[in-house]
């Protein structure tokens, strides 16, 4: 510890400074003092990256992050302010050297034995900062403390906050390099994204270090380019390692990330069952020593009694006179001001102001006309599938309007269908790079010019283009709405209140989009149902323009050509081969080529993106396994519950006699349910429960009422044969939709929400194509046998029958799907005693 200089300020917030501890590239560390007598290390960021607009709000970010960690082994982040002038975070003191210091200067190389336990901790700890959703990217000796009870690891996560000032460089624009250079992880050295996995390798160089003494690749006085070059391609020197860590950290410096160990595993091999001292006697001796000097330290120079707290909201007079400025800065508003639409207040569940994100890519306070927001959101799910029906139930009257022939409406649901589901992953792409909001906006607009071309459609050609352009539009304005659902909430209750609204909507809004659509018709010509969706359009636009609002945060996101192209062409020839198996069959040469050809597409898209960071899986505290699960059950159960909608809808027009308007009426209790499920007892359960039950529940309780929709029967009532089928179902939809939902686009991270928003929304798009396609094949194989009237609605009622039994072999093989592979944690439930 070295004493404060003229300097340096008295006070950083609440914490009373004593002295130096230590400074390194990001500014200085501090020991300070709360009132409380509590001692803290308070890190201030030097004033040259607090000037940076792109700095402060990722510092703000990783803060947020680093505060949700957990662990025995890791210093606690106790408070921060990102917006003060000068950002500072205050962490738990370590009464402790670090372990250059113990290694380098005092001791030498650690015995085996304290090398093991380290190799334990430090894996434990890593393990805590990954569940967190954070990578530490700096894992080096400084920033690992030395105690008598075992190493803490500092720091996590916030060297992220650098990545702002780097561009496209290993160095920041001040010649900072990011990251230590003898502890690298190859990828890093290569500007390649990192994951966990960087962590790992970090990992071993430590234990190397620890073990040895020297660093993994040797000194770096070669030169930078040498050193990294050599950490990049050279083989590592592990003489001195002992044997029996020797295959273990062998595999932590593995270059290729996938084939080195979790740190889960790392902790499970290097776990103990002795109870003897982790360190040699006279390295805890010293520890004691320090710790001991700690309790009795005081300041050279008196620092004066704590000045009385100002009133926030009164301003003070400037002193005339003042002492020269300070490198660093007491807490103060920021100069870059509040971000217009946030008042002043700081609500509860707060620290120094700033709310407590939901996950690592909340930066910035709600605004607070999101839920007026999320209304206008709302009203677009509902215009896409008000669209979707009202198309769907004008198709014949369309046709014959137009003189068009049996066959011409194919490519006009071909058009849709391919668009719209083939391009949802590409609208998350562009989302994330151009702004969810202006992709919505655009969205919004293209849709009711789509909507009005159709209108005004003279033949087929011009029909098939609007179709084509109203698929494409309501692709970027669906991955875009849940995008903006899932970054624009921060607080946990709030963000599964808001993807339970929209998991309801999206899941129960078919039945008011056939009431609508059918009301239309019934009122009105085709036509007329083209504009009143337009004019649905222009009026969602207005209102979006006005009141949704996008949280300002830093991107990283960078459009993986590859990777879009690959999934994008797998989507598309699925959608093809799907919609074509249900009218031509499914063993047609051209249907199964385009089966197999898109199911090794996305596949292989799927399995590519699984470990990831910038897309489907990646560095958050839900693992790639997760949101594999997530996009496998979102599949098997959009397709049960497609087939089933569709099978209960024409069972209630062919079989029952209902009227369009009339069937989608009855539909609207299952609607209902669905929003029940969703907002109420979901979006209230998962704050403190596991997705996986709510999932499993869910889709049980789905199967359960298709399972008794199954009865259908001609001469049955609606009240005694569908309702109570209709109300499990939807009831079971809202249950299983939010928290898959949530759980897929959980600590998406910034710039990254899109890409996930929009893929598991093709995956529950893929799965009603296959669910749709089911139904068509089951009632083209009825249909072929009829040869009466009375034969009909006979074959009609087995066809419907037979899809909703296939829909309940989906919904089991859902449930499986979700047991089995989602295992993530409420994502947005909250560490206790933070």
């Amino acid at each position: 510890m070295n004493p404060l200089t003229s300097q340096d300020p008295a006070r950083i917030g609440p914490y009373r400074l004593i002295s130096r501890l230590g400074e390194g590239g990001m500014g200085l560390v501090y020991l300070g003092r709360s009132e409380a007598g509590r001692t803290v290390a308070v890190k201030v960021v030097q004033a040259e990256y607090a000037g940076n607009q792109e700095f402060r709000p990722r510092f703000a970010r990783e803060v947020a992050a680093a505060r949700r960690v957990g662990g025995s082994w890791t210093a606690e982040v106790l408070d921060a302010d990102p917006e003060a002038a000068v950002p500072w975070v205050a962490t738990r003191y370590i009464p402790g050297p670090d372990l250059t210091t113990v290694v380098a200067k005092d001791f030498g190389p650690l015995p085996e034995h304290s090398v093991r336990v380290l190799a334990n901790r430090l894996a434990l700890a890593l393990e805590a900062v990954h569940s967190a959703g954070l990578i530490h990217r700096d894992l080096k000796p400084s920033n690992v403390l030395v105690t008598v009870d075992g190493p803490r690891v500092i720091d996590f996560g916030i060297a992220r906050a650098m990545d702002s000032l780097a561009g496209d460089s290993l160095h920041t624009r001040t010649g900072m390099l990011i990251g230590s250079p003898g502890f690298m992880s190859p990828e890093q050295v290569r500007g390649l994204e990192l994951t966990p996995a960087s962590d790992v390798f970090c990992l071993g160089a430590v234990l190397v270090h620890a073990a040895t003494g020297r660093l993994l690749f040797g000194a770096a006085d070669t030169g930078l380019p040498a050193h990294l070059f050599r950490i990049a391609e050279d083989e590592p020197d592990l003489t001195g390692v002992p044997a029996s860590l020797l295959d273990l950290v062998r595999a932590c410096l593995e270059k290729d990330p996938a084939k080195r160990p979790t740190p889960k595993e790392v902790a499970a091999r290097t776990a103990q069952d002795s109870t003897a001292e982790w360190l040699p006697g006279v390295v805890l001796a010293q520890l004691g020593r320090h710790a001991a000097q700690l309790l009795d330290y005081a300041p050279d120079l008196p620092v004066d009694a704590p000045p009385a707290r100002p009133d926030p909201l009164v301003k003070t007079a400037r002193p005339q006179t003042a002492p020269p400025p300070p490198a660093y800065a007491p807490t103060a508003p920021s100069p870059f001001g509040t971000p217009q639409g946030f008042g002043p207040p700081t609500p509860p569940g707060t620290w120094s102001g700033f709310p407590a994100a939901a996950h690592p890519g909340d930066p910035a306070p709600p605004h607070p006309r999101r839920w007026w927001g999320l209304a206008v959101i709302v009203l677009a799910q509902l215009l896409v599938l008000l669209d979707v029906t009202s198309f769907n139930l004008a198709a014949p009257v369309l046709q014959a309007d137009m003189g068009m022939r049996a066959d011409a409406l194919s490519p006009l649901f071909m058009a849709y269908t391919l668009s719209f589901g083939g391009l949802l992953l590409l609208g998350g792409h562009i989302a994330d790079r151009t702004g969810r909001r202006r992709t919505f906006l655009i969205g919004l607009a293209g849709c009711a010019v789509a909507s009005a071309l159709g209108g005004a459609a003279g033949g087929e050609d011009l029909l098939i283009l609007a179709r084509l352009l109203q698929g494409a539009f309501a692709a970027l304005l669906t991955a875009s709405s849940l995008a903006l659902v899932t970054t624009g909430f921060t607080d946990p209750e709030e963000r599964h209140r808001a993807i339970g609204i929209y998991a309801a909507t999206a899941g129960g809004g078919s039945a008011l989009g056939l009431f609508a659509g059918g009301w239309l018709m019934e009122s009105a010509t085709w036509r007329l149902s083209l504009y009143a969706v337009a004019a649905l359009a222009v009026t969602a636009l207005i209102g979006a323009a006005a009141l949704v609002h996008e949280r300002p945060e830093p991107t990283d996101a960078r459009l993986d050509s590859g990777g879009v192209l690959v999934g994008t062409g797998g989507l598309v020839a699925l959608g093809y081969g799907l919609t074509q198996a249900g009218s031509d069959g499914w063993t047609v040469p051209l249907v199964l080529a385009a089966l197999t050809g898109g199911a090794l597409l996305l596949g292989a898209f799927l399995l590519w993106h699984a470990g990831r960071a910038d897309s489907f899986a990646g560095a958050s505290r839900t693992p790639g396994q997760d949101r594999l699960g997530c996009f496998l059950v979102i599949a098997l159960a959009g397709s049960g519950t497609m087939g089933s909608f569709v099978a209960v809808n024409h069972f209630l027009l062919d079989v029952l006699g209902y009227a369009p308007a009339r069937a989608g009426a009855a539909l609207l209790p299952m609607a209902a349910a669905a929003v029940i499920g969703a907002t109420q007892v979901s979006a209230r359960l998962l704050i403190r429960a596991e997705p996986r039950v709510l999932i499993v529940g869910g889709l049980a309780v789905m199967t359960v009422g298709l399972v008794v929709l199954t009865r259908l029967e001609p001469g049955g009532g609606y009240a005694t044969h569908v309702l109570p089928g209709l109300l499990l179902t939807g009831f079971g939809t809202g249950m299983s939709f939010m928290p898959l939902l949530a759980t897929a686009t959980a600590a998406a991270g910034p710039g990254l929400a899109g890409v996930r928003s929009g893929t598991v929304l093709a995956g529950r798009e893929l799965g009603i194509t296959l669910g749709s396609a089911l139904l068509s094949s089951v009632l083209a194989t009825e249909l072929s046998h009829v040869a009466s009237q009375s034969d009909t609605r006979a074959s009609l009622l087995r066809a419907y029958t037979t899809s909703l039994w296939w829909a309940v072999g989906g919904m089991v093989l859902a449930c499986l799907a979700a047991g089995l592979m989602i295992t993530a944690k409420a994502p947005g439930a909250r560490t206790p005693g933070r």
